[in-house]
């Protein structure tokens, strides 16, 4: 297809035998904990060097979709302020700078606005920025705030006097980026990353002033497939120490008031029972499985189950998936057929009034709600055609208000955009959901290019949102489409479960079917069909070219988890030991010889593939970078015809890409060019 030749990593062949199976990995030596080694480095940047060579000809079109995007964005955008102890906090952007600054402004006349961080001067010599927490004392006199420097989310703490502005010079390393302040803000507490996992497991509470080697150990978890967090209470009155696992978890709680105190477990963990607590006037409010698998909502005096009220049962086709507390009133948010709803309860459970939404496919979630005794409610709003949306709902009257629309410049109107929402049978008979979207004006059946987008894992569900980048791919014709697959969690607890360990296999074929479902409505060109998924929908990517390769003109795995089976037989990688639950655990038998059947790093065979960018990040800590790397290496060696077969590695970042606001649009015009450039050049090629 080309005159220009890949690199050709080298083949070393490393054995690798678990239950009885060798298996001969070839490529295991791209791997370098290190980040260091010349030869790997060299490999990769002959990798990209590579891509920029076959993605040349899509330069001008990169840089006409990068500054697309751009300038739909509000140069001095900023957010809706909220009020909290005595002040109204915000973050703004000024115009070209690509971090926000945030600000705080005193409730009192002509207050003058306190200048917080300015992302752009902490992000200054740095080519990754991310800020994790910025929390400020309840004496408003301090300021403590986590920064991740690297894009591995090892977040250092830095704190400043907001009194005389001055930054301290110690700073804390490694942690997790949680920080919750004493009620006496005489310090503060943080999570501690194990060292080689990156795992957070301990808890230490730093007073200031003091040195850090000095900070006390709360807690530590030994459990190492438990993730540890902390955050507190709607009261204030409690340190909440989190211990999650996929399918258990369990709290401590330590007074804030008293922060020398040692934690107290409220309830021990179980298999299979998950409750989520929060405190407010006195009484602990939880959501647990404990009487169904889609969460139920309790009121109680402590962890004594046989005590406990129920406020909102357990119910078979609604899933809870978050609640909010307030003076008067509490906020649920709840999944019924895949799709979000609010409702405003009282006190005791009762319903007051429901948030309704007329969309065929949206999304609807709990805003920022920092002041539990303010008489307003925030929430969120957005469909795949309606930019984000913030109102303000009267807790009283029930009466709304729109806050902010999120601004769309140029020509954008949602009226010239259809959006729908089907359902897709798949091969078992279950009925699939699809949200799609694409501009009216542009639809002709079964003529447009159509991409698919999945994801499929954690019950993380996949929102129907609203992206202005892709705007961009609408107005060139695409059909843009969501598979609601298994494994996420869209239509309550059992979608999630037919999706993850022994049933993991549902996600590939799932997204299989939907697309030839998609297709069979008329929704797009059979010879025209992308898909793309990012990190465990990466894996999806890799399973599904194996699975389904002819079904897809082209592919983007963005750092794609597809040397599978290798990374849950390694407990020294980060998040390994917590993911049993969700992949299984390999040490098992029959678990390693289904991970097997489907790691898409070991189904690779000697077939026909469709165009691929692989996009990764060197530094990545959740999906290290060596298994998109290795894939690609090993399909250049097996796959049959001359497709594209692309590695895009930024050397600079992690699982998220670029950091800043502009700058991470040039990820997603590299990713659309490379998708529009092989619709168009099928066309031309049909036609020729």
């Amino acid at each position: 297809m080309n005159s220009i030749l890949p690199p050709i990593a080298t083949v070393r062949p490393h054995s690798l035998v678990f239950h009885g199976d060798e298996r001969i990995d070839p490529y295991y030596w791209l791997r370098d904990d290190s980040r260091s080694n010349p030869e790997v480095l060299d490999y990769l940047t002959a990798e990209n060097g590579y891509a920029d060579a076959i993605l040349q000809p899509t330069e001008e079109l990169q840089k006409t979709l990068y500054q697309e995007m751009v300038d739909r964005q509000l140069p001095d955008d900023s957010s809706v302020p909220y009020y909290l102890k005595g002040y109204w906090y915000r973050s703004r952007y000024e115009p070209e700078k690509e971090y926000p600054l945030y600000e705080r402004l005193a409730a009192r006349p002509d207050a003058p606005t306190e200048l917080l961080l300015d992302g752009n001067v902490r992000a200054d010599g740095h080519d990754f920025y991310q800020l994790g927490a910025l929390e400020v004392s309840p004496s408003n006199h301090w300021m403590a705030c986590s920064e991740d420097f690297v894009s591995r989310r090892q977040y250092r703490i830095s704190v400043r006097n907001l009194q005389n502005g001055r930054w301290h010079d110690d700073v804390i390393e490694n942690t997790s980026g949680d920080i919750v302040w004493s009620a006496d803000s005489s310090g503060f507490f943080y999570v501690r990353l194990d060292e080689e996992t990156l795992l957070p497991y301990q808890v230490y509470y730093h007073v200031l002033g003091n040195e850090i080697a000095q900070d006390k150990l709360v807690y530590q978890e030994a459990d190492n497939t438990y993730y540890l967090h902390i955050s507190h209470s709607r009261s204030e009155d409690y340190l909440l120490i989190g211990l999650d696992s996929t399918m258990s978890t369990e709290v401590h709680l330590l007074p804030l008031k008293t922060p020398g105190a040692s934690p107290q477990l409220f309830l021990a963990r179980r298999r299979g029972h998950e409750y989520y607590l929060d405190h407010f006037r006195q009484h602990f409010y939880i959501r647990s499985n404990r009487e169904g698998r889609n969460f139920a909502l309790y009121q109680a005096d402590d962890g004594a189950e046989q005590y406990w009220q129920t406020l909102l049962p357990a119910r078979e086709e609604i899933l809870l998936q978050d609640f909010v507390l307030f003076k008067n009133a509490l906020y649920v948010e709840e999944r019924v057929a895949g799709l979000t709803q609010l409702r405003q309860l009282d006190l005791q459970g009762q319903e007051v009034r429901m948030i309704s939404v007329e969309d065929p496919a949206y999304v609807l979630w709990l805003g920022a709600n920092p002041d539990p005794d303010n008489t307003e409610f925030r929430y969120g709003y957005a469909s795949l055609t309606t930019p984000t949306t913030q109102y303000g709902l009267d807790i009283v009257t029930g009466e709304r208000k729109m806050l902010k629309r999120q601004p769309v410049l140029g020509d954008f109107n949602l009226e010239n955009y259809e959006s729908q929402r089907l359902w897709i049978t798949a091969r078992d008979g279950v009925q699939v959901p699809v949200s799609l979207v694409y501009r009216k004006a542009l639809y002709e059946p079964g003529k447009n290019p159509l991409l698919v987008y999945g994801y499929g894992a954690y019950g993380l569900s996949e929102e129907p949102y609203f992206a202005s980048a892709r705007l961009s791919l609408l107005d060139r014709g695409f059909v843009f489409a969501i598979a609601h697959i298994r494994g996420g969690e869209e239509l309550g607890r059992h979608w999630y479960e037919q999706g993850r360990q022994l049933h993991k296999m549902n996600s590939f074929t799932d997204f299989i079917d939907v697309t030839k479902g998609i297709l069979d409505a008329g929704y797009g060109d059979t010879r025209r069909v992308f898909a793309m998924g990012g990190s465990a929908g990466g894996l999806l990517m890799g399973a599904v070219a194996n699975m389904s390769p002819e079904l897809y003109l082209g592919m983007v795995a963005v750092v794609p988890f597809v040397d599978t089976l290798t990374t849950m037989l390694d407990e020294s990688i980060p998040l390994t030991t917590g993911e049993y639950d969700e992949w299984g655990d390999p040490r098992e038998s029959a678990v390693y010889q289904y991970i097997k059947s489907y790691s898409p790093y070991d189904q690779v065979k000697a077939q026909a593939y469709p165009h691929l960018l692989v996009v990764s990040g060197l530094h990545d800590s959740q999906v290290q970078y060596w298994e998109p790397a290795k894939w690609v290496a090993k399909l250049r060696a097996t796959k049959t015809n001359d497709n594209l077969l692309l590695l895009s590695m930024d050397m600079d970042a992690g699982h998220g890409g670029k950091s800043g606001r502009y700058r991470y649009f040039l990820d997603v015009a590299q990713e659309y060019a490379f998708l529009i450039s092989l619709a168009e050049s099928s066309i031309k090629s049909t036609a020729a």
